[in-house]
């Protein structure tokens, strides 16, 4: 009796379960839509994409080409890995394809943040970054501010054994909070680097609201962030004098069209900056580390650049802009790392009406994960593709090719590029000028959906 019991809920689940799965496909049904499957009901398929990434992707694919359907982080979305469409798609946020990040980072960046909101405010948020972290910023001084930092930070590293990745977030994080925020104090610092890593997380989860999840966590994070922010924000209105940082910079804001902007706008401008660097730059450094303690020659070639730039200046010289562009090969192994590791993997973007892809009909509101990961490792372009060959790079034809699509394109180019460029390769000065490493322990790197390492890695320093 008990096993006719066992059987029988067993039968009633499986029936239920397949009902679920066709009603929900029944339910996305709709003549022009692209092929695909839509998985369960809310939930999709986000499983399967943040557990095989790539290889959940590849495999739709080869079932139903370059555009496919699907349900993933709470929206019904279409992917797109045909390079001719995703260059389109980026250039022509005019034709109603607009940014369309998922409900969970949407919530968590908040409403005001440069990647969702378009039009005037993009543009005069847009400028505003610029004004700060343009070519002209680096070039007057934010370069030499960045050297003298990681002298400060770097000095204590020899002898020991340390989390690369780790200290490469914290000193990101330290240097985002102290350039964009004006945040020098490292008690608020380090409070807020524990909150960012919980808001980091949150923005690739489920958007589900309830205790114990990633999503829940970002949420409170974000809301420690704010009130930091605001304390913040009310201290620099009330004093008499003005750090020359972002935060300044927004608060006394104008220009000829726009008003300047609000709090709510400005803290959440702010969070996205400081996210958006913290996760991407820092991840490209502790790569770049890994990758030419993994291949000697590309170690010795950027050790023979930087040790012929710092050779030229007394010890107290700072770094300048001109020693930055003469940094051919060690712009060479960033672009490679970008590529190689995937620390970008694509975009989103979404319909504000019906739009036609390639015969198909994308419905107003759905999202379009304009997916770049695959171009990275196409042999056309990057012949032996998995190979970590950073000399492809100096052929400056190869990073303005069409379909280089790491840094965005068009008005939606990351404003934050050339910075961050500057700062891994002031970085990379220091650290290859002054330590050897070697890597210790089982060092496992995840590259999807985000690049780390889970369990840290771990190097062991010392002098040069």
């Amino acid at each position: 009796m008990d096993l006719e019991v066992v059987l029988g809920l067993a039968l009633g689940s499986l029936i239920i379960c397949c009902g679920l799965l066709k009603w929900n496909e029944v339910r996305y049904k709709k003549k022009g839509l692209p092929p695909g499957t839509m998985g369960w009901p809310v939930f999709g398929e986000t499983t399967q994409f943040l557990k095989q990434g790539p290889d959940f992707l590849k495999k739709q694919r080869a079932r139903y080409g370059n555009l496919f359907k699907t349900h993933m982080l709470g929206s019904p979305s279409v992917i797109c890995l045909d390079p001719e469409l995703n260059k389109y798609i980026l250039m022509n946020e005019g034709k109603g394809l607009v940014p369309g990040y998922p409900k969970s980072m949407q919530d968590l960046m908040g409403k005001w943040n440069i990647s969702r909101v378009y039009g005037s405010l993009h543009k005069s948020m847009r400028t505003a970054v610029l004004s700060h972290m343009g070519s002209n910023t680096i070039k007057s001084g934010l370069i030499s501010e960045f050297d003298e930092f990681l002298r400060t930070h770097l000095s204590s590293w020899s002898g020991k054994v340390i989390d690369i990745q780790e200290k490469a977030e914290e000193l990101w994080l330290l240097s985002t909070l102290e350039q964009i925020v004006g945040i020098q104090n490292d008690v608020m610092a380090q409070e807020l680097k524990s909150e960012f890593m919980n808001l980091v997380s949150g923005t690739l989860s489920l958007p589900i609201y309830f205790p114990g999840t990633n999503y829940h966590r970002g949420f409170q994070a974000r809301r420690k962030i704010i009130s930091i922010l605001e304390k913040l924000i009310e201290e620099k209105k009330a004093s008499p004098s003005s750090q020359n940082r972002m935060l300044d910079s927004l608060l006394r804001f104008d220009d000829d069209t726009e008003a300047k902007f609000s709090d709510e706008q400005i803290i959440d401008l702010v969070i996205t900056m400081v996210y958006s660097g913290f996760e991407t730059v820092s991840t490209t450094a502790m790569m770049a580390i890994k990758y030419l303690y993994e291949h000697p020659r590309a170690l010795e070639e950027i050790r023979n650049e930087q040790f012929g730039i710092r050779n030229k200046k007394s010890p107290e010289d700072m770094l300048d802009w001109n020693d930055y562009k003469s940094m051919n090969f060690t712009r060479a192994v960033i672009l490679e790392t970008l590529r190689l590791a995937t620390v970008v993997n694509g975009v989103l973007r979404q319909a504000t009406k019906d739009i036609e892809l390639k015969g198909y009909i994308i419905p107003k509101g759905w999202r379009i994960y304009v997916y770049t990961r695959e171009i990275n490792y196409d042999p056309s372009m990057y012949p032996e593709p998995l190979e970590f060959n950073p000399w492809r790079w100096l052929d400056k034809n190869l990073e303005s090719h069409q379909h280089f699509l790491v840094f965005g394109a068009g008005g939606r180019l990351c404003p934050g590029k050339e910075m961050g460029m500057v700062e891994i390769a002031t970085f990379l000065h220091h650290f290859v000028t002054k330590y050897r490493w070697e890597e210790v322990g089982d060092n496992k790197i995840w590259k999807f959906p985000r690049v780390e390492a889970p369990n840290g890695l771990h190097i062991r320093i010392w002098d040069y």
